[in-house]
């Protein structure tokens, strides 16, 4: 198994001209002195859709060189292009990433068909593990629990974020994976509802503010502490709500950013946060005991 406990979807510190690598390397020591369980690189939250390939593939690289093998780095590279993916998924490997957080093809889309030949496909070019990624709502696919289970045969294919949010899936998907299959929650406000059909922990957005807070509620969970993991995701739920309140990465970077992270800017598309949502995003983070 890759990780257990909290693996944080981290943001990519960007400055005008490009990657800020020192923020970078204060990000991924101050999660390793939180107590983040891995660092999950080059995902939704890192804004990879609009990073270079020579982008990229640096960051991947500086991260598993900064980390140095202290917690799991796990390499985004995902694509709705199978010979892309292979491609950065072969340079992850050989830089020395501990897995790969393969998302499903979006806007070409596929059949579930199309799914296991592309997972196969990238599956068969790496001997590192491989965690499926699996969010319809972003990408127009899903991943069928008969896909996964399918999917779930092949020896680098060891674990899925689930970020349905359809608790109904996630029960079958529970059910026919194997013993060994890990479940890892997409949603930060689903945590304690995944680990209690068996589920690992979290890849997770809250914990670039939070890290501490989304280690103990895992933590908890896997040492038999029920209640005080629920009580914190319940805690967490409104301050969850407004980090969701514009897509993803929008409010978690301006958060990190009003809290004195200095995470610089997001790429166009994505553009500051509405006058609005961000009253709603300060009110949160007060609410959750930040000061600002």
């Amino acid at each position: 198994m890759l990780f257990t406990g909290s693996g944080v979807a981290i943001v990519t510190p960007y400055k005008e001209n490009g990657v800020d690598y020192k923020k970078l390397e204060e990000l991924l020591n101050w999660h390793v002195n939180e107590g983040t369980d891995s660092i999950i690189t080059c995902g939704t939250t890192g804004e990879a859709s609009t990073m270079s390939d020579e982008e990229q593939r640096s960051v991947i690289k500086f991260t598993v060189e900064k980390i140095n093998k202290r917690i799991p780095v796990i390499a985004g590279t995902g694509s709705n292009n199978t010979h892309h993916a292979i491609e950065m998924s072969k340079y992850a490997q050989s830089v020395g990433a501990d897995g790969l957080l393969l998302i499903t093809p979006y806007y070409n889309k596929c059949t579930q068909k199309g799914l296991i030949e592309h997972f196969t496909k990238i599956a068969d070019s790496v001997n590192i593990p491989i965690i499926l990624y699996n969010v319809p709502g972003r990408t127009g696919v899903n991943i069928n629990p008969s896909t996964l289970e399918k999917l779930s045969k092949h020896k680098n294919i060891v674990a899925i974020k689930e970020a349905s949010g359809d608790i109904s899936q996630l029960v079958e998907m529970a059910r026919v994976v194997p013993k060994d299959f890990a479940l890892y929650s997409g949603n930060d406000d689903m945590i304690v509802p995944l680990m209690s059909l068996g589920g690992k922990g979290v890849i997770s957005v809250v914990a670039n503010i939070l890290p501490k807070d989304t280690h103990d509620l895992v933590q908890y969970f896997l040492d038999g502490h029920i209640e005080k993991s629920l009580e914190l995701q319940l805690k967490m739920k409104s301050l969850i709500d407004a980090l969701f309140i514009e897509v993803n990465p929008i409010p978690v970077k301006t958060a990190m950013n009003l809290l004195g992270h200095n995470v610089g800017q997001l790429r166009l598309p994505l553009t500051n946060m509405l006058e609005e949502n961000l009253g709603v995003l300060k009110k949160e983070l007060k609410n959750y005991g930040f000061k600002l």
